[in-house]
């Protein structure tokens, strides 16, 4: 039961606001909708319904029903606990698929690139597409690129390091180069960016 409202939680995450999301997963149990039973056998619309306002709830809310029947059929009642696997269900990518693998499973197979984390690894150099010194052009790429040098052991810490630091400091635009306690590393440091993916 808890691997799988860890799937939720991943899945609802998504282009959401953590403290949406909390409140969403929170009215999914206070519903008694945290189980793959429970969520196969719901209606679709009173699931959409308590996890309005997540960012695009109605396509989740789809997800979440097929993930429930997938779950029950393929994994009896459980999870998928491979990263392939994973993958495959419906609204899961690779960020959502390594951060379920670690939290339900307690397996790191990888780190959790997000907007955050992939904009920070590139502002401050720490990645580039193979063979050049091109920026990567997103989360999966720079994962890959990220994996290639950090240690396995930091690949956990990495995340929450990073998207803290995202969402305070280094923002998408207008980054708050002048209370950055790393402005001398960072060759991006004091550039105003011009859009959300830099």
């Amino acid at each position: 039961e808890r691997r799988f409202a860890v799937l939720l939680g991943a899945l609802l995450s998504s282009q959401t606001k953590d403290q949406v999301n909390n409140a969403a997963i929170h009215r999914l149990h206070e519903n008694g909708l945290l189980t793959p039973e429970a969520v196969d056998i719901a209606d679709e619309s009173t699931i959409r319904d308590l996890i309005y306002p997540v960012g695009f709830y109605a396509r989740k809310a789809t997800y979440m029903k097929k993930i429930a029947k997938i779950c029950l059929v393929k994994y009896d009642g459980d999870i998928p606990s491979s990263l392939d696997d994973l993958l495959s269900l419906p609204g899961i990518g690779p960020k959502m698929a390594h951060l379920i693998l670690h939290i339900a499973w307690n397996d790191v197979q990888g780190i959790c690139v997000d907007t955050h984390v992939h904009r920070i690894c590139n502002r401050l150099g720490w990645v580039s597409r193979p063979g050049t010194k091109q920026k990567t052009s997103s989360p999966e790429e720079t994962r890959v690129a990220l994996q290639q040098w950090l240690p396995k052991e930091e690949w956990v810490a990495i995340n929450p390091l990073l998207v803290g630091f995202g969402q305070m400091i280094c923002t998408p635009l207008r980054p708050r180069c002048e209370t950055c306690s790393v402005t001398k590393l960072c060759p991006a440091a004091f550039k105003e960016t011009s859009s959300p993916s830099s």
